[in-house]
């Protein structure tokens, strides 16, 4: 299978509210060509390196998603260009971001990341946690940053209802999250789902799934 069909086959089976982002982590130039030719304009980096290599040498009006988990010190490279991160779990790099982005005079669109999984290895914090934030004086004072939704990572699991019962307790903490309303929100996506279980999460109430190897085929590390 091309990418081209790839890509024309999941989009044949989503919502009109879903937003599909294309994993292009590992994968080459050439592979994004591909997808952006097919229509495809929002592609998701995990790591920044790879980000701000591929971005000088791609159209102009990609949209670049950070996937990954992100360290403060990485966002200055990414700052003047990036769309949306997906993985704000804590406060310190939301104010890192809003420096980054007042530098370059422009407002970040983020996503707080919310654990839902058992694995230690996924990071996010509480609904509680981020109900903290979105309440403090701090938060408010942040003008370059907009926290538009949640964005979260099931277990890695055949067991579908333990994955359907973790994309409902996002889709929980994005409701309530939705109603706290400080003026520096914007809460519309829940960024849940990926090639094994996007299913589940848009019937779960996802509005942005990140596909990769459905579209690019099996990545090369």
């Amino acid at each position: 299978m091309s990418i081209q069909k790839n890509l024309e086959h999941i989009k044949s089976t989503l919502p009109g509210h879903v937003t599909l982002v294309a994993v292009s982590k590992t994968k080459p130039v050439s592979a994004i060509m591909e997808a952006y030719n097919a229509g495809q304009r929002v592609f998701g980096e995990n790591k920044v390196q790879e980000m701000i290599e591929k971005e000088p040498q791609l159209p102009k009006d990609i949209e670049w998603h950070m996937i990954g988990h992100l360290q403060r010190n990485k966002v200055k490279y990414m700052a003047e260009f990036v769309s949306l991160i997906h993985g704000v779990d804590n406060f310190r790099l939301l104010k890192e971001i809003d420096k980054q982005a007042k530098i370059h005079n422009r407002t970040i669109d983020c996503l707080l990341q919310i654990k839902i999984a058992d694995e230690d290895s996924k990071f996010g914090m509480t609904a509680e946690e981020a109900q903290e934030i979105l309440q403090s004086t701090d938060f408010l004072a942040l003008k370059n940053i907009q926290i538009v939704g949640v964005m979260g990572m099931a277990t890695f699991t055949d067991d579908k209802k333990q994955i359907e019962s973790e994309f409902l307790k996002l889709k929980s903490a994005f409701d309530q999250l939705k109603t706290l309303d400080p003026s520096n929100t914007k809460f519309e996506v829940i960024s849940m789902g990926m090639s094994g279980d996007y299913p589940i999460a848009i019937d779960c109430g996802s509005t942005l799934i990140r596909v990769g190897s459905s579209i690019f085929g099996e990545r090369n590390y």
